[in-house]
């Protein structure tokens, strides 16, 4: 992927991703809406998201592609999801 080129087009993605810290052992799995070029592929998704803090080393539960009002609905259920407002508690997240 070319980044030296301005991006006019997207694509939209959710994809489950599996969290630690959450105790000894234990994990949780949460929804993420992710914005990506729109010549991104489901290996690009992944990359993006094992670099998410607090994730597993398995961390992709699922990744599918999704239109752009699914993707305003998801984003709007990430700022009400528990989980994530404790992760990103004091920066901004991704």
């Amino acid at each position: 992927m070319n980044t030296n080129e301005a991006i006019t087009e997207w694509s939209y993605w959710k994809a489950v991703v599996r969290y630690g810290h959450v105790g000894k052992g234990k994990e949780i799995s949460v929804a993420r809406y992710l914005v990506m070029p729109s010549g991104s592929t489901t290996v690009d998704v992944m990359e993006v998201i094992t670099e998410m803090p607090g994730t597993k080393k398995r961390s992709v539960g699922s990744i599918q592609k999704i239109d752009y009002l699914e993707y305003l609905e998801g984003l709007r259920s990430e700022k009400k999801n528990f989980f994530l407002q404790r992760l990103f508690e004091g920066r901004q997240a991704q």
